[in-house]
């Protein structure tokens, strides 16, 4: 059987992720193909270390890109900041706290679960508690801006909190990372990861990530050995750190990379005020048009990601069916709902390249349009 080569269709991808490409990434996939230990291909590395310290605000050594997803770069803090028997504070308002726990669990540690309403931020009263019942508890772990529901909860208090009680802190920032601030030394983070198909417009499949001294001491002194090849950082230190020859731990996504080191180049270029501007300044057009047309948000607006966007479905429309013709008729892709709001909340997102006014009109005129008929 013959095949032909695939077509792509073109769509506005306003949903949680991926999102379309600034035109100057996709050229950068087509660049010649050099080998991973090239001396320019290393030199490139260390450049976009150094950019990722920037959009980090951090100065910690251990700033490299997971060659893998955001998933592996949560999976990647705790396997090497966890070991068995370890208690660790996960703080769950949404689908992805539910994953640390899972992670903690299948390492052997003890998940202390802080459990708060899907759309409300991790609530800094129940943490506390939790900790003053648990003093022994070695690290906590909690969602920066959930996905799932569009909520962003207090990084800085939380951390200030954790630190009081001498934990080390893993931050999932997969969707804010770019998109508001993520302020990794002056918050006092630890582990902080994310992924590159969001607020960057980057393509997916690559995990930003960086480890402070107090981390990476943790890591040297574990008692047991961490549970993951692939993820276990102090291997990969070697190919990312270290002038000159770099140690072999797997060929890279040469491709992805070059395409990375696009990705932060623009978002330097840009710097971070303008871009943490230009996606608050897309939600508010974004927010006008669907009070105009009587939507009601998830999230409280002091707590609202500006670059996801939940909605309440209203009744009498069929989610399935609408996102269908928005997508068919209209090349147009926004989120459904994930677990307990399958099917009753719509997300818009409005990240990195879509961050601005002619994706924010196309949408609300297409689902206008759609509604209307």
């Amino acid at each position: 059987m013959k095949y032909n080569s695939f077509q792509t269709p073109e769509r506005r991808l306003l949903g949680a992720g991926p999102t379309n490409l600034y035109p100057e990434i996709s050229k950068s996939l087509t660049k010649p193909e050099v080998g991973h230990l090239d001396p320019k291909f290393v030199e490139m590395m260390d450049e976009v270390k150094s950019m990722l310290r920037y959009l980090f605000q951090t100065k910690n050594e251990f700033t490299i890109a997971i060659s893998a997803p955001g998933s592996a770069g949560m999976e990647a803090s705790f396997v090497n900041l966890v070991e068995p028997g370890d208690k660790v504070i996960v703080c769950v308002n949404g689908l992805f706290g539910g994953r640390m726990v899972e992670n903690v669990e299948r390492i052997g540690g003890e998940a202390i679960v802080v459990n708060d309403e899907w759309g409300d931020p991790v609530s800094l009263d129940k943490l506390e508690d939790a900790l003053k019942k648990n003093p022994d508890t070695s690290v906590v772990a909690f969602v920066h801006a959930e996905t799932s529901t569009g909520v962003r909860s207090d990084a800085k208090e939380i951390a200030e909190i954790a630190k009081k009680y001498d934990c080390l802190v893993i931050a999932d920032t997969v969707t804010s990372f770019t998109g508001i601030p993520v302020l990794t030394d002056e918050w006092g983070l630890d582990a902080v990861y994310s992924g590159s198909q969001k607020c960057l417009s980057c393509v997916p499949g690559l995990s930003p990530l960086t480890f402070s001294d107090k981390a990476i001491e943790k890591i040297k002194k574990r008692d047991s050995k961490i549970q993951s090849w692939f993820l276990d950082q102090t291997l990969v230190l070697d190919y990312w750190s270290g002038q000159g020859k770099r140690s072999y731990h797997h060929t890279a996504p040469i491709n992805s990379i070059f395409a990375l080191h696009e990705a932060l180049r623009l978002a330097c270029d840009e710097t971070l005020e303008n871009l943490w501007k230009r996606h608050f300044d897309a939600h508010l057009r974004l927010k006008k048009g669907l009070d105009e047309m009587s939507f009601d948000f998830v999230v409280e607006k002091q707590y609202r990601l500006p670059q996801m966007n939940s909605i309440h479905i209203p009744d009498g429309y069929d989610d399935f069916e609408i996102r269908t013709k928005l997508l068919n008729d209209y090349n147009l892709e926004i989120g459904a709902g994930l677990g307990k709001f399958a099917g009753k909340i719509w997300r818009i997102g409005l990240m990195g390249y879509n961050a601005r006014n002619e994706s924010v009109d196309y949408c609300l005129d297409s689902l206008k349009n759609v509604l209307n008929k």
